[in-house]
């Protein structure tokens, strides 16, 4: 018996959640489980709870039955979380998780300590979606989960460049493919296709990046008035950052935009050299993986790239790396 059936033994009602602002891994995992469970689990009563997505993943079954608002004093058989790191990261859902009968956590975050009373974790793995598959079993697994585990894996790859991609990963997604996925459309939908507003937005962020720590750090900062000049969410942010990642010389990749409570930020870490940026947002009480990674910062922005810049400088210095 694996380990997803057998804590599912006994139970009537299964919530699934994934981490505030979720990204591509976190809602495939998500909406790949809950549909999993509704085809082949016919009598468990499944809910998914998750913030609000971007439109652009509304191709995937199961986006418009996803739950945006927590219902006090309801609890759950059990409790699913994925892709999410750490308690805080589930917003206002964590209450979930904390009356649920049972748990389980399927997550790859390096930072993850374990949250549940079941945790799967894999911190070598590409994405949630890949841990994920391997605990489904592969003769039930649909074309519309199919093209849930593709999309999250995908997007936690930047569509299989990034050095988390493996063979193990490739296998994996060539046997998704196998399941008759329109994968060059779900490339096209969820990562190229952008709206007037999110390009004009991408184009500002770009224009106002600045480098600091002698061209080995490469920084841009999105006002919150932006998101409603251009009419866009915070979800049109994504693939500022890998932008900026690519630059030449670049080592470490920041993206700070306003969230519009008073000197707040979401802080996004990328870097393609040896760098752990993992370490450098636990020290903001955030996390992630070692080349990507992020968290919720307070103060001004000199204040944070300050600390930002100095946490990169001891990991140079540790490396033996000449000082800027």
């Amino acid at each position: 018996m694996g380990i997803l059936t057998e804590k599912l033994e006994g139970k009537k009602t299964v919530v699934i959640l994934g981490h505030v602002n979720p990204d591509g891994d976190c809602i495939g995992s998500c909406l790949g489980m809950y549909n999993y469970l509704k085809e082949n689990f016919a009598k468990l009563s499944v809910s998914v709870c998750l913030d609000a997505m971007g439109v652009k993943f509304g191709y995937l079954k199961g986006y418009g039955d996803v739950q945006g608002v927590c219902e006090p004093g309801r609890r759950f058989d059990l409790c699913i979380t994925l892709d999410v790191s750490d308690v805080p990261r589930l917003g206002i859902f964590a209450p979930y998780l904390e009356s649920a009968g049972d748990s389980l956590c399927i997550d790859h975050h390096i930072t993850n300590q374990g949250l549940a009373k079941t945790n799967v974790i894999k911190s070598e793995a590409s994405s949630s979606c890949e841990v994920l598959y391997e605990l489904l079993d592969e003769e039930k697994i649909s074309l519309p989960v199919a093209e849930c585990l593709y999309t999250g894996i995908a997007h936690d790859t930047g569509i299989f460049k990034y050095s988390n991609t493996s063979k193990k990963t490739l296998d994996i997604t060539g046997r998704l493919i196998d399941k008759g996925i329109d994968f060059p459309t779900i490339i096209d939908r969820s990562f190229y296709m952008k709206t007037y507003g999110q390009t004009r937005l991408h184009g500002l962020a770009l224009l106002n990046s600045r480098l600091l720590s002698g061209g080995r750090l490469i920084y841009t900062v999105i006002p919150h008035s932006a998101f409603a000049e251009y009419g866009c969410t915070v979800k049109a942010t994504d693939g500022v950052i890998d932008a900026l990642r690519v630059v030449e010389g670049v080592e470490c990749a920041v993206l700070l935009y306003e969230t519009g409570n008073p000197s707040e930020y979401k802080l996004s870490l990328r870097t393609n050299s040896d760098l752990d940026v993992s370490r450098i947002a636990t020290s903001f009480g955030g996390g992630g993986h070692v080349k990507a990674a992020g968290a919720t910062v307070t103060g001004t922005v000199e204040e944070i790239l300050s600390d930002v810049c100095s946490q990169a400088a001891l990991q140079w210095e540790e490396m033996g790396r000449p000082k800027v």
